[in-house]
């Protein structure tokens, strides 16, 4: 199975097939406007601006589930990531990613490339480690989401390429964005 066979409904509420992004480079994320990791929206942005044109997408999922950092309703969101942000990339309705009720295609995600940990080398993944295992266990055990921009490279062919975590910045996902949209480079 891949990511094809799955429906959303954009932030506008229009239900879409994901099949529509068949053949592109995919990156899905959950956000959170709200977030101090919001700030990863300009390198998302940037992302998709130097590589949309060669056949990637960013599908981002706006999320409330991670201390709340996404209060508004679809077009408040909207608003403030094209406002603060300067989102032009495809947003998605509030969706749900962890707990008992994930969105299908989160679920899906979460299986085909399970949590494998935060990158403890860095400070900051030191410190999402600590911070998870010590105010939300709940939230750090098992496979699923751990935080908002959680991110998910899939390819051409709708299979899950790599998951990165929170503290992995976009920038840093961009030698293996390359690497699936030109593979004989």
């Amino acid at each position: 199975m891949s990511i094809y066979g799955f429906q959303v409904n954009t932030i506008s509420g229009k239900t879409i097939e994901l099949s529509t992004y068949q053949g592109k480079v995919l990156l899905i994320v959950n956000t959170a406007s709200m977030c101090s990791y919001s700030r990863q929206f300009a390198g998302l942005q940037t992302l998709y601006e130097n590589y949309r044109e060669q056949g990637f997408e960013i599908l981002g999922f706006p999320c409330n589930q991670f201390n709340e950092k996404e209060p508004g309703n679809n077009s408040e969101v909207q608003e403030y990531c094209v406002r603060n942000f300067g989102v032009t990339f495809p947003l998605f309705e509030k969706v749900e990613v962890r707990g008992q009720t994930p969105h299908p295609l989160f679920q899906f995600l979460t299986n085909q490339a399970p949590f494998q940990g935060f990158d403890t080398r860095t400070s900051n993944g030191q410190w999402m480690q600590h911070f998870l295992q010590e105010k939300y266990p709940d939230i750090y055990t098992g496979q699923g989401i751990k935080w908002n921009f959680t991110k998910f490279v899939i390819g051409r062919n709708g299979q899950v390429f790599n998951r990165y975590e929170t503290t992995t910045e976009p920038f840093e996902i961009q030698s293996a964005i390359e690497s699936l949209l030109y593979p004989f480079s």
